[in-house]
């Protein structure tokens, strides 16, 4: 159980918006965090698992003979011990169905393979030993005979006639071929459009990279029959639900999960893994832990990958620039199982924010999603809501340009406006809130637009490309549940209970603030527990950016429960009305008097018999497990200007610039933290970031930070940014999500600054990311 005091930093009482600095810090500065390679079990054993070598292969045979008889082994399985006993998988249901109304194809995964590896790094074995060492040595010992098959990475590939199944159970590896939108509509309006932008665009794939691997330590209790799993997740209930229906096929109540300190998620930890099953299971049968820490290779060839979609989308427009219909055809590579997130990712996800914070009248979309052999695909920050504004937002800038049109002019032709609200869109979408043509102008005035083409001319004379780019975006967020307890204790002392597990957020500092705030306490006095499935209950966890909003409502709501039962108790300690009892800034007072009694007090009281009305139950607390019913919409404008070196193609990032709106902030610090965390994402994958397989053999080509690049300081400049807030009206704090909004919108400004730059020599398109030999011979040849 991650259990945090918050008397690292006292601050009193504090109210939504004041910039707390976090109260997580001083510990993890200090080396005092938990985090999954710092936690050990008496006893325990370690695993090491046999990967694949091959992207597809046949397993013709394991023999585990001499890594059973190497120093401090345990014991070696193979996927045949777990089929004996019928457990040993994971498994996704999916809602996205193909466009004739069947489900997709979902093959449930093996967490050990025994008939055939589908991607490098696929599990075959799992050696248990006295010792880290150990197990990896034995796992060097393990024989396995395979039968190389053809590999296929591309998804276009994949659907090629006669090319390699990855699953013998999914012809043309196509998982599914979904619709959305209104086809007739949009055909209509495209042909009666005065003229039609039109884009081809690559969406690379990338890898996670989290600061902190995966990790598993898994223990049983035979007396009580119950597992526990202490892993890093985003949210515990996810993976504790998967691995008991699928893994183990035990009641939920029978496995408890805990999260550690966890090191980054974005994603990627949210869900369950092979590993997970495998420690937890493995302790059952040698009676005693078993641990799991990988290498970071693990983490290349295992961990979820992000993005990897091939885009075509159109933009029908009149005479005037106004937006007709959107339309855009996406083909998705799943990687080798389908996962939680993938299949939502390129349908029923991201297609929400295709028509963007414009007044689209219609809008169609075909997605296709793909099976290969590669890692795979899962949820990255944003999950489908960058992928999807970067589609749009390329294509409104290939409008502008072939119409000769200020890209910004004509966005303001066809910007939804606050008087429009709530506003509808074709996608499904209700805009409760923002002004979106305000964000643009000045996110423009904050970049220094109008100097623009000094700063141009300038770099022209030192040989240089300059160019500027912006995207406006909007992204849903603020979806599902969570679950917030809040409970005193007898010396008045307050414990928050959250289903959320924070990754590196600032959690413990958003929440108590939020406490602070509803019910006037101090800071410090507010004790929050997270990430142990035994004390915070079923919920969704974090993800989607909607942590805030969500679980502030559920806190908010709790809290608002403790006051009316607070009331009471107070009115009875008083000797008054309840009615006429006041509650604000963590006091209770009779209207009109100077007569109160602390909200500490009352909590107090309520543990006394002699002081609590006769009617009332012991103690004070209440709790909330909230279901959004509705979106936040935070929206905003990113600028980005870059330089192009034409001789060495070097793209540089000079300048970037933001204006936000997220609503009532609860702490401008944090937010700025998830801004910047975000945006670099975005620039790392427009600029940097390029997970590459070898088209023939499958191999993984960049499975190491040698090969892969991600941003450093030296990437990013300073990041410009300011905020508009106007309240969501969705929930009862006014607040929008944020964690995902800068790569949703970083993506499509920096690939704009980038072919404005090379408009210059005559491209008027180039993929991500843009790499300096990709520049280079595009400045030389166009192509």
């Amino acid at each position: 159980m991650n259990d945090e005091s918050t008397t690292s930093r006292a601050a009193g009482h504090v109210r939504l918006g004041q910039p707390v600095r976090r109260l997580e810090d001083e510990r993890l500065l200090r080396g005092r965090g938990g985090f999954i390679d710092d936690l050990d079990l008496g006893g325990q054993a370690h695993a090491h698992f046999v990967r694949s070598v091959h992207a597809h292969a046949r397993i013709a045979g394991i023999d585990t003979a001499a890594a059973r008889q190497s120093p401090g082994v345990l014991a070696v399985y193979t996927g045949a011990d777990l089929d004996s006993e019928g457990v040993g998988r994971i498994h996704f249901p999916s809602a996205v169905k193909s466009r004739d109304g069947t489900p997709m194809r979902n093959p449930v995964r093996p967490c050990l393979v025994s008939d055939k590896a589908r991607h490098v790094g696929d599990t075959v074995a799992m050696v248990v030993a006295g010792s880290r060492g150990e197990a990896r040595d034995a796992a060097d010992l393990v024989a396995v005979e395979y039968e190389e098959l053809p590999a296929v990475t591309g998804a276009a590939e994949a659907l090629q006639p006669g090319a390699p199944l990855v699953w013998d159970e999914v012809p043309g590896n196509l998982a599914f071929d979904w619709e959305g939108g209104d086809r007739a509509a949009a055909e209509k309006a495209f042909a009666a459009a005065r003229h039609v932008a039109r884009a081809e665009l690559v969406v690379s794939r990338v890898v996670v990279a989290a600061m902190e691997p995966r990790g598993a330590l898994g223990s049983y209790d035979p007396h009580s029959g119950r597992y526990t799993l202490i892993t890093p997740t985003q949210g515990t209930t996810p993976v504790q639900q998967t691995i008991a229906r699928y893994g183990l096929k035990v009641p939920s109540t029978d496995l408890r999960v805990e999260s550690p300190d966890v090191g980054g998620g974005f994603g990627m930890k949210n869900y369950a893994y092979p590993e997970q099953v495998l420690v937890l299971w493995a302790s059952r049968k040698l009676g005693r832990p078993v641990k799991w820490y990988p290498e970071r290779s693990d983490g290349f060839m295992t961990d979820a990958q992000g993005r990897d979609h091939r885009m075509q989308v159109e933009l029908a427009l009149d005479a005037e620039g106004r937006f007709l219909a959107i339309r855009c055809r996406t083909l998705s590579n799943l990687g080798a199982y389908a996962t939680q997130s993938a299949p939502f990712i390129p349908t029923l996800g991201g297609t929400r924010v295709l028509t963007g914070v414009y007044t689209i009248p219609c809008f169609h979309a075909e997605s296709r999603g793909v099976f290969t052999n590669t890692v795979p695909i899962d949820a990255y920050r944003g999950a489908g809501k960058p992928e999807f504004m970067y589609a749009l937002e390329r294509v409104v800038d290939v409008a502008a340009r072939e119409l000769k049109v200020d890209p910004a002019e004509l966005r303001r032709r066809n910007i939804v406006l606050p008087s429009a609200m709530p506003y509808r869109t074709p996608t499904g979408l209700v805009f409760d809130s923002g002004e979106f043509a305000r964000n643009m102008d000045d996110a423009l005035v904050l970049a220094d637009r109008p100097g623009f083409a000094t700063r141009r001319e300038e770099a022209r004379k030192r040989g240089k490309l300059r160019g500027l780019g912006f995207s406006v975006y909007q992204e849903p967020d603020g979806f599902r549940d969570n679950r917030a307890e809040l409970v005193f204790d007898p010396s008045g002392r307050l414990t928050l209970t959250v289903s959320p597990v924070s990754n590196g957020q600032g959690y413990v500092t958003t929440f108590a603030q939020v406490v602070s705030d509803q019910l006037g306490l101090p800071l410090e006095t507010i004790r929050v527990v997270q990430a142990d499935s035994d004390h915070t209950g079923g919920a969704s966890g974090a993800g989607g950016s909607r942590t805030a909003t969500v679980t502030g409502t559920a806190i908010a709501r709790a809290a608002a429960e403790i006051v009316e039962k607070g009331r009471r108790i107070a009115a009875h300690l008083m000797e008054a009305s309840a009615e006429d009892v006041e509650f604000a800034d963590g006091a209770f007072r009779i209207a009109g008097t100077d007569r109160s009694v602390g909200l500490v007090e009352v909590a107090q009281a309520a543990f006394l018999v002699a002081r609590l009305p006769p009617d009332m139950e012991f103690g004070l607390g209440a709790t909330s497990h909230y279901n959004a019913r509705a979106y936040s919409y935070p929206s905003g404008c990113h600028v980005a200007e870059v330089e192009i070196d034409p001789e060495t193609g070097q793209v540089t990032l000079i300048a970037y610039s933001v204006v936000n709106d997220f609503g009532r902030v609860i702490n401008p610090l944090l937010l700025e933290g998830q801004i910047q965390g975000g945006v670099v994402q975005g620039i790392g994958q427009a600029l940097i970031e390029n997970c590459v397989y070898d088209p023939g053999s499958g191999q993984l080509l960049t499975g190491a930070f040698t090969d892969y690049g991600i941003p450093r300081a030296d990437d990013v400049p300073f990041i410009a940014w300011t905020r508009n807030e106007v309240p969501c009206k969705t929930n009862p704090l006014g607040i929008k999500g944020c964690g995902e909004s800068g790569c949703t919108a970083s993506i499509a400004a920096v690939m704009n600054a980038v072919v404005d730059a090379l408009a210059e020599v005559g491209v008027t398109q180039v993929d991500m990311p843009t790499t300096p030999e990709k520049i280079w011979r595009l400045c030389r040849t166009g192509k």
